[in-house]
């Protein structure tokens, strides 16, 4: 905590003396933190073409250690059509290899049409994961940690179209293959006791409600985005494990004072039937619950709760304070006041363009300290 005072204090005099310098000298002249935030928007600038931005990927996280890849992202409006109402639609691709020996190769396309009255989100990514496995449940001592490594492919679409204002309802389809080839000889996955441990293909549908009413979807000052979805998943699908999931992400924003944004979830998932633990509902990991390693705590049933304020400092600069409390639970009514897990911390935005799309860094304390880069915002 007295870390988190102390940088707090000195991002908080930076920014004052950021306002101070970028007024310059006498005679006009630009102050030095004018000047390098100038050479950092002109290189910005110079990695983004016309169509599309390409920029080294520079990663890290507790799941992943050190990554270094490529990323390319095409911001656009469907069509090229000149409407400044319509949301833009992304498509970033993505390739990287971390210190853990993982490799990634992921894209996604979301994409809004038709005056925002149609929308489609489709994920594809490909990875060789080497990962941890702790057990199913909220009570789990760091000892049981063991690794495994999986290689696998992972598929959805859901495509949506508006049926009110701000109400959009639609089908979406998941697929997941995994193939573990490598696992702690004697561990708890080697014991065939975990379903899914011998790997897995999962094939569902399902239907997502959602109720949109942000003003920006990179970067929302005010507004809700509220999401229902069930799916499920059936040998008659080509799933070879039956089970129902059920999710609710309910997401306020609110515009305190001065574009200062505070953002609120609530996040829960039910899960019914026999699910792999690759696919029963955790908490951990960048999303949710920054400060716990993905997965550290998993079964069927999870809520995750978080609160993050964000403040601009300077032109394209901002900073982020946040705090999560989440839990995992066997049985819906085993959730308990007395079984929250909580984390925080703070991180730094930096806007790359006009649309609000930003770069991040968080440092988050929760049952370790982590540090997250990624792009865009959590929630």
């Amino acid at each position: 905590m007295k870390k988190i005072l102390i940088g707090l204090a000195m991002f908080l005099s930076f920014g004052g003396y950021a306002q101070e310098s970028s007024k310059g000298d006498s005679t006009g002249n630009p102050g030095l933190i004018e000047k390098l935030f100038d050479f950092a928007d002109n290189t910005i600038n110079l990695i983004s073409g016309e169509k599309w931005s390409f920029i080294p990927a520079v990663v890290y996280s507790p799941e992943t250690s050190l990554g270094f890849g490529a990323r390319a992202i095409r911001v656009f409006r469907h069509k090229n059509i000149a409407d400044s109402l319509l949301r833009p639609s992304t498509l970033p691709i993505t390739f990287l290899y971390t210190f853990n020996n993982q490799t990634f190769l992921t894209t996604e396309l979301d994409l809004w049409a038709n005056k925002n009255r149609e929308h489609m989100n489709v994920r594809l990514e490909l990875s060789n994961y080497p990962f941890k496995f702790y057990g199913i449940g909220n009570e789990l001592d760091a000892s049981n940690e063991e690794f495994y490594s999986t290689r696998f492919f992972y598929f959805h679409v859901d495509y949506e179209w508006q049926i009110s204002k701000g109400l959009y309802i639609g089908p979406r389809y998941e697929f997941r293959t995994d193939n573990i080839y490598k696992k702690k000889p004697d561990g708890i996955l080697d014991s065939d006791q975990v379903a899914g441990s011998d790997g897995q293909r999962i094939s569902g549908l399902g239907l997502v409600l959602n109720q949109d009413t942000r003003d920006n979807i990179f970067q929302p000052h005010k507004g809700w985005y509220n999401q229902y979805s069930w799916m499920t998943f059936q040998p008659f699908l080509g799933s070879n494990f039956t089970f129902n999931q059920y999710r609710l992400d309910f997401r306020r924003y609110l515009n305190l004072h001065k574009k200062q944004v505070l953002a609120l979830q609530s996040w829960w998932s039910f899960t019914a039937g026999n699910p792999p633990f690759q696919h029963v509902s955790l908490i951990g990991g960048s999303q949710l619950m920054r400060g716990y390693f993905e997965g550290r705590y998993r079964d069927k049933h999870a809520m995750v709760h978080q609160a993050e304020y964000r403040v601009p400092i300077f032109r394209n600069f901002g900073m982020v304070f946040f705090g999560s409390a989440g839990q995992v639970a066997h049985q819906v009514n085993s959730f308990g006041w007395d079984r929250f897990r909580y984390g925080g911390g703070l991180g730094f935005r930096y806007r790359l363009n006009q649309e609000g799309l930003n770069i991040r860094m968080d440092i988050a304390f929760g049952d370790q300290k982590a540090f997250y880069f990624g792009l865009n915002e959590v929630f």
